[in-house]
């Protein structure tokens, strides 16, 4: 098993965000209204462009892994979800339109039915997965890293797609604590899905 720097090591991109007016802090209630032709996200209120279409790879990564869990997960009580969904994260004590965090994550597994409407997912995903296959990755590896630390995802990868690997991060106290790197003829255990296990050859088949 090769080790790779952690995320904190990493030379990151600044992540784009489209021309807005920078001294407000955006809210649900803003995104509902925004009329944008591309995707974007808020992220502590601040708000950030999606990328252009996901690159290929992007896409085939992001199948091969929907495509595991949800064979794992039928008949079960949790469901997977992939982009685009809107993932709402919950401020205590205030109404979902004051929320200052809209994400869509590449994968997200939800056990708790509740949380889910028609609209968006307005609470916390179990698991999250964010897939990097281009060179914006400040946003995936910093920004949300905060939130959905902050928020309590209890288990978070980031698939780094050019060079093949996988950093897992479980959430222990309230602070992320890194797993491991894995990369070649590993095989990832899914921590908050007990008997469930991804090898990387099944996450990178055919890229």
């Amino acid at each position: 098993m090769k080790e790779y720097k952690s995320i904190e090591d990493t030379d990151i991109n600044e992540a784009k965000e489209p021309i807005m007016n920078y001294d407000k802090l955006y809210t649900y209630g803003d995104y509902l209204k925004f009329e944008f032709e591309e995707m974007v996200e808020i992220i502590r209120g601040k708000l950030f462009r999606m990328s252009p279409a996901p690159r290929v790879k992007h896409q085939l990564i992001s199948g091969n892994l929907f495509a595991r869990l949800h064979q794992n997960l039928r008949g079960k009580g949790c469901r997977v979800y992939s982009a685009p969904i809107d993932v709402v994260l919950p401020i205590a004590n205030k109404k979902r339109n004051k929320s200052t965090t809209v994400v869509q994550p590449d994968i997200c597994v939800i056990c708790d039915p509740k949380i889910i409407e028609e609209t968006a997912v307005f609470g916390v995903p179990d698991f999250v997965i964010e897939i990097i296959a281009g060179k914006d990755v400040k946003r995936d590896t910093k920004d949300k890293y905060s939130v959905y630390e902050e928020a309590g995802v209890g288990e978070y990868w980031i698939v780094f797609g050019e060079m093949r690997f996988v950093e897992v991060y479980i959430l222990e106290e309230g602070k992320y604590q890194r797993l491991n790197a894995f990369s070649e003829d590993d095989v990832i255990p899914v921590k908050t899905l007990p008997g469930l296990s991804i090898s990387i050859e099944d996450i990178f088949e055919g890229v």
